[in-house]
């Protein structure tokens, strides 16, 4: 029964893709330029302001699926760096320690690295 959604599966990769993305550049525009609104605002040239440029940029690769390997390579290492320096040493718990978002975005960009941008994308392949 479920076989018959196979072929869409492009089209499904590229919907995870842009939603990914946006919320990827939302963290981003939120350490850069205070929106949505946040308490953070680090200075540009510090770990966090570095954190929210690659989101800001990656972010915007990804979102419309050009050179979306490397940006996910990247992306997906700042999440792993971010989880372990950030998160981790607060509790071994993601669901304590607020990391859980981190993880889950480490993830699914280490698997657009493999699996590629999907439909709708600048480089389709």
């Amino acid at each position: 029964m479920f076989d018959r959604l196979s072929p869409y599966a492009p089209q499904a990769l590229a919907v995870l893709r842009i939603v990914v993305a946006l919320l990827f550049v939302l963290h981003g525009t939120q350490k850069i330029i205070g929106f949505p609104a946040s308490d953070m605002t680090p200075p540009l040239m510090s770990l966090f302001g570095l954190a929210g440029i690659i989101e800001i940029v990656a972010g915007l690769l990804i979102l419309v699926g050009f050179f979306t390997r490397p940006a996910a390579f990247i992306a997906a290492g700042e999440m792993a760096v971010a989880y372990w320096m950030a998160h981790a040493p607060g509790s071994l718990f993601p669901a304590l320690n607020g990391g859980d978002a981190a993880i889950m975005f480490c993830f699914v960009f280490l698997y657009l690295v493999f699996a590629g941008p999907g439909a709708w994308s600048i480089n389709k392949k």
